[in-house]
This record gives structure tokens, C-alpha cells and sequence, in this order.
């Protein structure tokens, strides 16, 4: 009896440790995020008013209609004057960037934030165990990330990814990645370096298509420190939830949305269609459907089923409106690309400014959920769940100038500076053209 009774426990116990060792396992796949470090240039880097009024007219293939596009373009962006670009556009070499302009610019990034982050906490680059790069218009031999393998003297055997080509979502694209070696490999760090390099691209053509893509982008990068370590739970800022890729590749409109190319003149620049907010909506709505069923409550998706099929029913009586899903239910912040504006696009690292601001501004609580939310050529639309560890504290690249914003009038300097040339004709416009140039020149004498 007694016999019977062992052979009954020991398939019970096995099953219990077969459990145990599945829940256990699940708890060291957990993606955590210790720090990250924003990028902010030198302020010798910094585009005021004036000198993006230099630099438009060094462009002699712009006419008036395509000063009017531009100020249209930058007064309608919300850019300020706290964005930066690279060095070569204030030696005036836009036209002609070398290899070594990109790489330099990506190296100050690199020396300036990754050092920053693992001195702020506490990791040598020997204990990286995995390093994900995303540069989208740069490639170079050794890769980005060999390069900062070989700057910060990195273990022979860390796995290194280098992205490019992938767009303004590649942020997450470089999450997902470390969130899949956290599945198969225990205790490790997952370095991501997120930047765009954008000496080489700076378009010096008069192609408006081409041309809008110099108002809207900026420089700037991230440095992020992930670990699913289970002892350092305690001191982690975020812990990720869900992360959901969408990719609409194969719709040719999509695909040709947003793309690398050279114009009629063989000026190389980034082209950005018409179709571009069309091919935003269909990725980000067949994203949605995706990730929402993970991030929001069931009441909330039973409300919605609910208000959906009595909708349907009585489609055609009168006051129906629409059925709207309350996001608000589920997600606490939202951190979307490009906002808030006065940081301006710098491309895959934008998503981190915005978390940062709302770090800096003291919003974000333990518990809280944030919804990244990123779009991208080729066209994706990615975005991820994050769980808000502890409370934020802020100190980070927003620190010096968080008072100021928002800013407390929403009048644009480009407008007041250059508003005139909305009522300008040709004739106007080469005298006032003139003089602004002739003021210049005298001033530097």
C-alpha cells in the first residue's frame, strides 16, 4: 500500500517540479531597464534662427516657392532653437560629407552617453554581455558596434548586433532583440545604443519631397542598460510588459512611403511621399489590435464587444456614434516619436527625450504603464509596454531647461524672423535676399 502510495506522490511531485522550474525560468526571461542616458550635444552644435537662415541660403537652388515651403515646413514642426545638428553643417561641407563626418559625429555621441550611463551605474564595459546598435544611414567597416567594442575594450565573446536601414523604429526593434536573448541566456547586461547619423544625409537639393526631411530631423541618441538579472530587480526604472512589431513591407505604397534615394541631380537625400500618413495610420491601427487586447483590462474589452455588436445591430438608426476604445483604461503615459516637439525627430532615440521629459517633469510613479509607440520605413509601427518600477526622480538631459517648457507662448522664431516671405513676390524677395546678405557681410567685417 505504502508502495502505491510513493508511485501516486512521484508523478505529482514531478509535475510540480516541472512548474516550479517553468515559473522559475519565466522569472529570469523578465527585461529590465537600469538607466539609460539621452544624448545632448555641445552647444556649439545648436541650430539658433539665425544660422538655419545662413544655411538655407548657402542652398542656391532654392527659389522663393521653396522658402515658402520650408517656412510652411518648420513653423507647422514646432521646432525651437533647442536642437542640434552635426559639425559639418557648420563648416559648411553639407554638400560633400566624408565617411569621417559620420563616424565623428557618432563617436561623440558614443563617448559622451555610454560613459555616462555605466559610470552613473556602476557597470564596467568587460561585464556587457550583449550589445545592440540601430544607425539607420550609415554603415561603415568594422560596424558601429565593433566600434564601440574596441573603444571600450568589451569581452571577446559579447553578443554584438548592428542595425541599419531600419528607421525611426528601431529603438524597439533593438529591445525586442535583447528581450529574445533574455529567453535563452540568465544574468545578463543588454547595452542598446540608438542614434541617426545625419552628416552624411543632409540634403542639399530643391526637391520639396526631399528637402522637408532637413526640417524635421535632428541630432540626437540614447544609451539604454538592460538586465534580466533577478537580483537587481529592486533597482530597475522599468520593467517590460509586452512589445508588439508590425511590418507593412509587402504594400508596395508602404514600402515606397519613406526612402533613401538620390534626386534628378544625383543629390543624395531622404524622400518622404505623400502617402507617408496613410501608410502610418494602416500600421499603427493593425498594431493596435495586436498589442491592445495585452495592455488593456478585460472590462474595457468587454465594454468595447459589447458597444461594437449593439452598434452593428442598429447601424442604421439614428445617433449612433462611433465605438472608441479608452486607452486611458490601460495606459497611463504615452511616448510617441516626435513629441514633444521643441526636442524635434532624432529618429529611433526620440521615443527616450520623451520619456525623459516626462521623467524630468516628475510624472512617472511606480505601477504607472507607458506606451511607446514608434513608426518607421519600410513602413513599421512598433510599440511595447513598459511598467514604471519605482518613482522616477528625474536628473537626466532635460534637467537644465524642464522649467521652460511648455513654453508659455507658442510664437514661432522662424516666423518672426522670416514671416515675410509669405507675402513676398520675386522681385521683393531677391531685394530683401540682398540685403540680408549685405547686413551679414557687414557684420562680419
Amino acid at each position: 500500500m505504502e508502495a502505491m502510495v510513493y508511485l501516486f506522490l512521484l508523478p505529482v511531485f514531478y509535475l510540480f517540479f516541472l512548474l516550479w522550474k517553468f515559473i522559475d525560468g519565466k522569472r529570469d526571461q523578465e527585461c529590465y531597464i537600469l538607466d539609460y542616458q539621452c544624448y545632448k550635444p555641445t552647444d556649439d552644435r545648436k541650430l539658433s534662427t539665425e544660422f538655419c537662415g545662413d544655411m538655407i541660403r548657402r542652398n542656391k537652388s532654392l527659389g522663393l516657392q521653396e522658402y515658402k515651403f520650408l517656412l510652411k515646413a518648420i513653423v507647422n514642426s514646432g521646432i525651437g532653437e533647442e536642437t542640434y545638428g552635426p559639425r559639418n553643417v557648420f563648416s559648411g561641407n553639407e554638400t560633400h560629407p566624408s565617411v569621417l563626418d559620420g563616424i565623428s559625429e557618432m563617436d561623440e555621441f558614443f563617448n559622451d552617453s555610454i560613459e555616462k550611463l555605466l559610470d552613473r551605474v556602476g557597470v564596467s564595459p568587460s561585464e556587457i554581455d550583449a550589445l545592440v546598435v540601430n544607425v539607420s544611414m550609415i554603415t561603415t567597416a568594422p560596424s558601429l558596434a565593433g566600434r564601440i567594442i574596441n573603444r571600450y575594450k568589451m569581452r571577446e565573446n559579447i553578443k554584438a548586433f548592428n542595425l541599419t536601414g531600419m528607421g525611426c523604429s528601431a529603438s524597439l526593434i533593438s529591445i525586442n532583440i535583447v528581450q529574445n536573448l533574455f529567453k535563452s541566456y540568465k544574468n545578463m547586461y543588454a547595452l542598446v545604443v540608438t542614434s541617426e547619423s545625419l552628416s552624411p544625409n543632409w540634403y542639399t537639393g530643391n526637391d520639396r519631397s526631399m528637402i522637408l526631411s532637413n526640417c524635421l530631423f535632428r541630432s540626437g541618441g540614447c544609451a539604454v542598460l538592460l538586465t534580466n538579472k533577478r537580483a537587481l530587480r529592486h533597482r530597475a526604472m522599468l520593467k517590460l510588459r509586452c512589445l508588439v512589431r508590425t511590418h507593412h513591407g509587402a504594400k508596395d505604397e508602404s514600402f515606397g512611403c519613406c526612402i533613401q534615394k538620390e534626386d534628378d541631380q544625383g543629390r543624395l537625400g531622404f524622400f518622404l511621399n505623400k502617402s507617408l500618413p496613410k501608410a502610418a495610420t494602416r500600421a499603427f491601427i493593425d498594431n493596435l489590435r495586436v498589442i491592445s487586447p495585452k495592455i488593456l483590462p478585460v472590462r474595457e474589452l468587454l465594454r468595447y464587444m459589447v458597444a461594437s455588436l449593439v452598434r452593428k445591430m442598429y447601424q442604421n438608426s439614428k445617433g449612433g456614434g462611433k465605438v472608441v476604445i479608452n486607452f486611458k483604461t490601460g495606459v497611463d503615459h504615452f511616448s510617441c516619436k516626435d513629441d514633444p516637439s521643441s526636442i524635434r525627430n532624432t529618429s529611433a532615440s526620440s521615443l527616450w527625450y520623451v520619456l525623459a521629459y516626462m521623467d524630468e517633469k516628475k510624472r512617472l510613479k511606480k505601477g504607472d504603464r507607458v506606451l511607446m509607440i514608434s513608426f518607421g520605413a519600410g513602413f513599421k509601427c512598433n510599440s511595447c509596454m513598459w511598467e514604471v518600477a519605482r518613482d522616477l526622480d528625474g536628473g537626466n538631459v532635460w534637467k537644465d531647461c524642464i522649467d521652460s517648457y511648455p513654453p508659455e507662448s507658442l510664437s514661432n522664431p522662424f516666423m518672426e524672423k522670416y514671416g515675410w516671405i509669405n507675402q513676398a513676390d520675386e522681385n521683393t524677395f531677391e531685394e530683401k535676399m540682398k540685403e540680408i546678405d549685405e547686413a551679414k557681410a557687414l557684420k562680419l567685417r
